[in-house]
């Protein structure tokens, strides 16, 4: 019964200073004051985070992945990516080579030894 009162009376004591503090901040500088500074953050806001079109589209062209690259890069992208192509498959045929006459030293040399 006592753990009853102790908890209905936090739960109260909370309540009244979860009111006290709503209406604290707003008698401490005035609605109207409140107000006017958001709108005015609010402008600033806007301008700090959107630019102009123009400047968006140069930005989107200049550093975007949506733009198309020109045929020049594009040719010598595709060059390289041929050429590691290339480098790959011989590094692997040569690996391969390599194998194959190690197996085979390995299998003629119980013949040899006979």
């Amino acid at each position: 019964m006592a753990w009853r009162r102790l908890l209905m009376a936090s739960c109260l004591s909370a309540a009244v200073l979860l009111t006290m503090l709503q209406e604290g901040t707003g008698a401490s500088m005035g609605t109207r004051q409140v107000a006017g500074q958001e709108a005015q953050e609010g402008e600033y806001v806007e301008q700090k985070i959107f630019m102009q079109e123009s400047d968006a589209s140069n930005f989107l062209r200049k550093r975007g992945k949506r733009s198309p690259k020109s045929r020049d890069k594009a040719n010598v992208e595709k060059r390289q990516k041929l050429r590691a192509d290339e480098l790959q498959r011989e590094y692997y045929e040569e690996q391969r080579n390599e194998f194959e006459n190690f197996v085979e030293e390995q299998n003629d040399a119980p013949m040899l030894a006979a």
